[in-house]
């Protein structure tokens, strides 16, 4: 079963002219698990862009959006057959798709890496900020949050939606801004479908190894520009020490 705070959906949609305005209508299965009790059958009509009428398999039966459409969701309530199909779609429709995605597609998912790093914050209202980024996990959905020695944190926290690599794996990047308290331990949380439990990473406030090869890096260039600076000028003094200058009459 898939962690609880995942919902999917699957969707087909047939079109059809009435006329020269679209009428389409949009088969939805919404679910958290394969069992039956977790999905949810959902048939809408539409025409010209407008949602006139719904079935749901929850209600089990249909629910009019307009003039028009409670008159039909009326006449096809009072018919049985048209009832009765819609509310067994819940089963054969519904169930059967979600178990092909649940062996095809939801099996195959991949765990998310996860990176902390401090930023400037953009306004004064508090000294630092700190961005979790999550990378190359799928599927799509996936909840980021922060802890503060072990404590949700609910305020100043902002996220981005899941962002496609464009290589079949998601990011997602997630900021909290804070005022340091000297001794305290902030966590970034990821739950996704391929994980077990929680993934809980600590901020470690030492500078990174990125950074500190960024450093290095620095000070070897200016190591070897004071080197090669040295050498010309000692080359410079060993060639005038041999010349003799005369002056000019």
């Amino acid at each position: 079963m898939a962690s609880p705070f995942i919902r999917l959906s699957l969707l087909f949609l047939s079109l059809y002219t009435a006329d020269g305005f679209p009428n389409f209508v949009v088969s939805r299965c919404v679910f958290n698990s394969s069992e039956l009790k977790d999905i949810e059958y959902i048939y809408s009509c539409f025409y010209n862009k407008l949602e006139i009428a719904r079935f749901t398999s929850s209600l089990g039966k249909y629910v009019g959006y307009t003039e028009y459409g409670v008159k039909q969701a009326n006449h096809w309530n009072i018919d049985p057959s048209e009832i009765g199909q819609r509310r067994l779609q819940k089963e054969s429709y519904c169930k059967h798709n979600i178990g092909i995605w649940y062996s095809n597609v939801l099996s195959k998912s991949e765990k998310p890496t996860v990176r902390i790093h401090s930023e400037t914050p953009p306004t004064g209202a508090h000294q630092a900020m700190l961005v979790c980024s999550v990378y190359n996990f799928y599927p799509k959905l996936i909840k980021v949050t922060w802890q503060r020695d072990g404590q949700e944190v609910t305020h100043d926290v902002t996220s981005t939606d899941e962002m496609a690599n464009a290589d079949w794996y998601y990011q997602v990047h997630s900021h909290l801004e804070y005022t340091p308290r000297s001794g305290e331990t902030i966590s970034c949380v990821v739950e996704h479908a391929s994980l077990k439990e929680r993934l809980v990473t600590d901020w470690d406030p030492s500078l990174p190894e990125s950074e500190r090869n960024k450093i290095a890096i620095g000070a070897s260039g200016l190591t070897l520009g004071l080197v090669l600076s040295l050498a010309g000028f000692i080359y410079y003094k060993s060639k005038t020490r041999g010349r003799i200058l005369v002056p000019r009459s």
